[in-house]
């Protein structure tokens, strides 16, 4: 029996709480496109496409346990150097912030375990450089926009596979897209996830899923071991994957505490009041984001 968290179906209800009408429709494909992976791990480039952006001070909050915050959010695919970790942050979209404190970029972006995996010779390297992928609602926008130059820029980049990272529900959905056009240009993908539901509606080549609260798709927070092996069974699916639509699921265990699953974004277990506060904090946070995506047109 899958118990993974229903994510479509609780957004869904979610909303309806809150008073926005008809539910989100998340794209779905019957058909998947499959690029086999060529040659070995140990020779490869790997790219590497994000959700998440880097820190920006003047853009407001975005440090561990920050509100959603809409000002941060990013309307470009951005590219930015491999060789040292940057700072990327997650304050912009809906990550579990009740059971993840997104104090470890770790969790939602595997360059250190990259490195990791060149010293011990596992990979052949990785690309000169990352390219974050906006979270946009719209699916248009992110299959005619977004999602093309993110192709562009790891054929540039000259890549033998690229792993995708996801933070929230809508994320999911954009680095999905990314994954299916990745494969459909001949570049194998995979997709290191917590929303099952999501990728697997949308149809990817490849999912690796750890069941974990959104914002830990590279692995669980404060444990390079653990993140460390949720990399390599990525790769391992990137290259030995058959058939599109190949899920594998991590065997680790969330090590914080178990009720994340029920507590997610769960309309019955909010009071009257909070349902007022949680769409007043909405409306404002869609407000700054619309603002910050004027700005930047």
């Amino acid at each position: 029996m899958d118990a993974s968290l229903p994510y479509r179906a609780r957004i869904a209800d979610y909303y309806k709480t809150l008073g926005y009408g008809e539910p989100y429709r998340w794209a779905s494909f019957d058909d998947v496109p499959f690029a086999p992976f060529r040659g070995r791990l140990r020779d490869a480039r790997i790219g590497i496409v994000t959700t998440a952006v880097p820190y920006d001070p003047a853009k407001g909050d975005q440090g561990p346990g920050a509100a959603y915050n809409g000002a941060a959010k990013f309307f470009e695919v951005y590219s930015a150097p491999t060789d040292t970790p940057p700072d990327l942050r997650i304050a912009h979209i809906a990550y579990d912030r009740d059971h993840t404190d997104a104090t470890d970029q770790r969790c939602w972006f595997p360059l250190t375990a990259l490195h990791h995996l060149i010293k011990s010779g596992e990979i052949g390297g990785i690309a000169p450089r990352f390219h974050g992928l906006p979270t946009d609602r719209s699916q248009r926008r992110t299959r005619e926009v977004y999602v093309p130059e993110i192709v562009a820029r790891c054929r540039e980049d000259g890549v033998d596979g690229v792993v995708l990272v996801p933070n929230c529900p809508v994320c999911h959905q954009s680095v999905t897209l990314a994954a299916r056009a990745l494969d459909e240009a001949g570049i194998p993908s995979v997709v290191m996830g917590c929303a099952k539901d999501i990728v697997e509606h949308v149809g990817a080549p490849r999912l690796l899923f750890s069941d974990f609260p959104l914002g830990n798709g590279a692995g669980p927070p404060r444990d390079p071991g653990a993140q460390l092996a949720t990399l390599r069974m990525a790769l391992m699916l990137l290259a030995t994957a058959r058939a599109p639509r190949s899920t594998w699921r991590s065997p680790q265990i969330w090590p914080g505490r178990p009720d994340w699953k029920r507590d997610y974004s769960n309309a019955a277990l909010l009071s009257p009041e909070e349902i007022t506060a949680r769409r007043e904090a909405f409306d404002r946070a869609k407000r700054d984001a619309t603002a910050q995506k004027r700005d930047s047109a």
